[in-house]
């Protein structure tokens, strides 16, 4: 990779999650404003956090860092056909292993000396669960494509140019090894969620996306992704809303009754890690044939 400035690594990450830092300053105050004028749109604020809180600061530290932002961040590659059935099948594979974590970290408990922390937590839980609850409040057609749109795709997109294209591709130039800036990188991802009581699959999630990017080098493929699992929980709500599908529908798929064996998430789980091993080795291949 080609460097416009020689800074280290470690200086580059604090320099992009300062920018990160300006950028929600920036965010909370434009939104702030245009609350103050009149009626703000959920999804024009959603809109403004993803272009200023990570559009933005991804691709002025991406130009500062390198002399060819685009292809480092994978943004120049286009996603392959195996690249697409692979994020398809791994998708519908990991659903129950998925919803079992997600229902296993919602049930965990801190210790009882900090229970009043684990109140407040939950509190802000349940408030982040109103305001997707709001965004997801979807009843015609015309709103469920501006909503896939903003909650989809454009979520999709800003935070895989922050994280994975940003963020992971940067610590990638250094001597720290590609499990460990997969890793680290999901960490950040779930951790700036500020939402706990999802972290672990959110880490789960963020990991997916960035072996995704290290292993097919274009950015495309977690951006369809990561589009992909959003897409589908604004698709499903609108369903649901429509009376088409029941509330919740394919959330409890894998999670067992209380007693049972979970055979369904442990399958899913073990089909999903064999797909990604698979993935890992078919893709190397691919690289070695070039």
């Amino acid at each position: 990779m080609q460097h416009r400035l020689n800074l280290k690594m470690s200086t580059r990450i604090l320099l992009l999650l300062c920018m990160m830092g300006a950028g929600l300053m920036i965010a909370s105050a434009v939104i702030w404003l245009l609350g103050m004028m009149g009626d703000l749109d959920l999804l024009v604020a959603q809109s403004i956090q993803a272009v200023i809180l990570f559009i933005l600061p991804a691709m002025v530290a991406m130009m500062l860092f390198y002399q060819r932002p685009l292809h480092v961040m994978g943004l120049d590659r286009a996603p392959s056909l195996k690249a697409l059935a692979l994020v398809i099948t791994f998708y519908v594979v990991s659903l129950p292993a998925m919803n079992w974590i997600v229902a296993a970290n919602q049930a965990m408990h801190l210790p009882s000396w900090l229970s009043a922390l684990e109140y407040a937590m939950r509190v802000a839980e349940e408030q982040a669960a109103t305001l997707t609850a709001d965004l997801l409040n979807v009843n015609t057609v015309g709103r469920l494509i501006v909503v896939l749109l903003v909650v989809g795709f454009l979520t999709g997109l800003s935070e895989e140019m922050f994280f994975r294209g940003a963020m992971l591709r940067t610590m990638q130039d250094s001597r720290l090894g590609k499990h460990a800036v997969v890793w680290i990188t999901a960490i950040v991802f779930s951790a700036l969620h500020m939402q706990f009581f999802g972290f672990f699959p959110r880490m789960l999630l963020g990991a997916w996306l960035g072996y995704l990017l290290v292993w097919t080098r274009s950015l495309w493929v977690p951006i369809i992704a990561h589009t992909l699992n959003n897409g589908t929980v604004v698709l499903v709500s609108y369903l649901a809303n429509k009376g088409v599908v029941p509330d919740g529908f394919g959330d409890n798929l894998g999670v067992p009754a209380d007693g049972s064996f979970p055979w369904l998430p442990l399958l899913s789980l073990v089909l999903s890690v064999a797909i990604a091993v698979w993935a890992a080795r078919s893709f190397r291949r691919d690289d070695a044939g070039v």
